[in-house]
């Protein structure tokens, strides 16, 4: 059962001094009775003049295509569970808890039993509260998150969840496939006979050097989990690793060509619910394929696309024996070398530009956060017969999903990151001493990687 709430603040005062806390797992394996799918969509796009990503980029000025938030609902299997994907670029500490507080009350259930990720494209909120709080002390610093805006959000969210229930469909069988996404992802991280990193090659490279150089470690591959409702497939969960930016910056809300290839494919086949997760792509991006132009945005579309339709060819269905629903609690520990008081002052400073105050003020959020001793981060994991779905935080390292496979070699896995990204990048232990960007903006030290690598195994294994 589920570490008590109290039990696991003690335990994570403890952890903290000794480096971070690793939780109690809960795994409930339930027997299927008479199972019932629901799907809910909703739309999340900001108000004109909202802030995006942060705030640093130009704000909301035009839509080019809505944000969602597409979900569904699995009820018989004890208490429902709820999968959630939303077109923002992150939700964040109490932003990500309060998120699926409402989706579990509008389910009738318990927010445990809620996996909520972002899609991450960078023309979109990337939410956090906490940090919210922080730069409303500076009347002249964009705000984060609209804080009116994201509770009438969360009011709309529930009685969307609330709502689909009555039209929930029997749920009998499940089918998995995977397609190979072509000349997409690529590691951005190209390192240096010193093993350093020497270049970074991100969401989109001008450098035709750079972009010669190999993919380098990446998952090529879409994974899709398929449901049914007796012959009828009712929704469908795509998962592939990338950054999913082609262009942004210009106040033109998009979810990017990984949110059109998931609207192209509902377009297609429209009697079934189509949701994209984004895999651990922390350290992946579309710069070797991607030179950032307009026209690019889609081709990368269809690239994806055609990753889901040959994923979506494979999908042999099977009647659905058991279900199991896994989670993990973890608290990761700030590196050492932040302090908050020495950020907060730089937050305060009116001579920095927007970035080097409102992106700090992310890390002040973990660092309070930790020092709370939580809440924690929790991983889930969704397992249906032999296949199972993971739900880790932030952005992880491609490493990651791949660990998860290996682990659980004899069933199909497909991952979701960017859950809570209260710990904004999660590196590698061996990247840390690498360097780049990534690193440069991991709030956590190193020893975040054997506490997920830890609790992907538990919500895998048990």
């Amino acid at each position: 059962m589920t570490i008590p709430r109290r039990q696991f603040l003690s335990q994570s005062a403890a952890g903290l001094l000794a480096g971070c806390v690793l939780g109690q797992t809960s795994w409930s394996n339930d027997k299927p009775r008479d199972l019932q799918l629901s799907t809910f969509r909703f739309d999340a796009t900001p108000p004109m003049g909202h802030s995006l990503c942060g705030g640093w980029i130009t704000p909301v000025k035009e839509v080019e295509q809505p944000l969602q938030a597409i979900g569904i609902v699995i009820r018989g299997a004890g208490q429902p569970i709820v999968l959630c994907a939303v077109d923002w670029t992150g939700l964040l500490n109490s932003c990500h808890v309060e998120f699926r507080k409402a989706l579990a009350e509008g389910a009738g259930t318990t927010p445990d039993r809620v996996a909520v990720q972002c899609v991450h494209p960078h023309d979109a909120p990337f939410a956090c509260l906490d940090s919210q709080k922080i730069v409303a002390q500076y009347p002249e610093l964009p705000a984060i998150i609209d804080v009116d805006f994201f509770g009438k959000l969360l009011g709309t969210a529930k009685e969307a969840v609330r709502s689909s229930l009555d039209q929930a469909r029997p749920l009998t069988h499940i089918a998995s496939g995977k397609g190979l996404v072509k000349e997409v992802a690529a590691n951005r991280r190209l390192l240096g006979p010193d093993g350093k990193v020497r270049a970074m090659r991100g969401s989109s490279c001008a450098d035709p050097a750079l972009r010669a150089e190999p993919e380098g470690l990446i998952d090529p591959y879409l994974r899709t989990i398929a449901f049914y409702s007796g012959d009828e497939r009712i929704a469908a969960c795509h998962y592939y690793a990338c950054h999913p930016m082609s262009y942004y910056g210009q106040g033109k809300v998009s979810p990017d060509f990984c949110g059109l290839a998931r609207q192209k494919m509902q377009d297609s086949d429209p009697g079934c619910t189509h949701l994209y997760f984004n895999g651990c792509g922390g350290n992946i991006g579309a710069g070797k394929y991607n030179d950032g132009s307009p026209p690019m945005r889609p081709i990368l579309r269809d690239r994806i696309h055609a990753g889901m339709q040959e994923a979506i060819a494979q999908l042999v269905p099977e009647p659905i024996q058991n279900v199991s629903w896994a989670t993990c609690e973890i608290l990761p520990k700030t590196a050492a070398h932040w302090n908050a008081d020495e950020i907060r002052k730089q937050i305060a400073d009116p001579k920095q530009a927007v970035v080097a105050r409102n992106r700090p003020s992310y890390t002040v959020a973990w660092i309070d956060r930790c020092n709370a001793g939580g809440p924690p981060i929790i991983l889930s994991g969704l397992h249906i017969n032999g296949i199972s779905a993971v739900h880790l935080p932030a952005e992880s390292f491609i490493e990651y999903q791949l660990r998860a496979q290996k682990t659980a070699s004899d069933r199909f896995v497909a991952c979701a990151a960017y859950g809570d990204g209260g710990p904004w990048y999660i590196p590698t232990k061996e990247a840390y001493p690498q360097g780049g960007y990534e690193v440069s903006v991991a709030w956590c030290d190193e020893g975040v990687d054997d506490l997920l690598s830890q609790g992907i195994s538990r919500v895998l294994k048990g």
